[in-house]
């Protein structure tokens, strides 16, 4: 009798798994299609950041400062209104700011010729520093004489900065 039992139970349990394998099998076709679907659909990743009507970007490269130096300065400003962001690279002591600050400024007179090219206009008090970063640029490799007649190297290090400015949003 328990035989019996186990028996029918083994029976239930290969007939589910077969319908279970068959309804897998229908709705593979249905989930490539879909899978490509979305593959087609799906945007390809951005390599570079995709700059809006209302966000202007500016670029130094080669700036002959370390970039640890720099982003020493840069953190300081990333996401802060653009006056606000000026009037604290002004009064820094450091010389990264300088630097740092030439760049700013052309990405508010590259905000402003955007719009003005547009025929829209822009508040520059409505900028704020969307995205702002400092990466390693080519190091000038020099020497310098050591003792025993050798020589040691010096690595003298640049930096790229990058600084996009953009539109506050209306929700602030």
């Amino acid at each position: 009798m328990a035989d019996k039992k186990r028996e029918a139970a083994g029976g239930k349990r290969q007939a589910a798994k077969k319908s279970a394998a068959k309804k897998t099998a229908a709705k593979r076709p249905v989930a490539k299609q879909a899978a490509a679907k979305r593959a087609a659909s799906a945007p390809t990743p951005a390599t570079r950041i995709e700059y809006q009507p209302r966000e202007a970007r500016a670029m130094q490269r080669s700036a002959r400062q370390s970039p640890y130096k720099m982003r020493l300065v840069i953190d300081q400003i990333r996401g802060r209104s653009v006056n606000e962001a000026l009037s604290l690279l002004t009064f820094s002591k450091k010389h990264a700011a300088k630097q740092i600050e030439k760049v700013v400024r052309s990405a508010i007179a590259n905000a402003e010729n955007a719009a003005r090219s547009q025929n829209a206009s822009i508040d520059v008090d409505d900028l704020v520093i969307k995205y702002a970063v400092i990466n390693e640029g080519p190091k000038l490799k020099r020497w310098t004489p050591a003792a025993m007649g050798r020589a040691t190297p010096v690595l003298k290090r640049t930096s790229h900065v990058e600084i996009v400015v953009a539109e506050r949003p209306e929700g602030r």
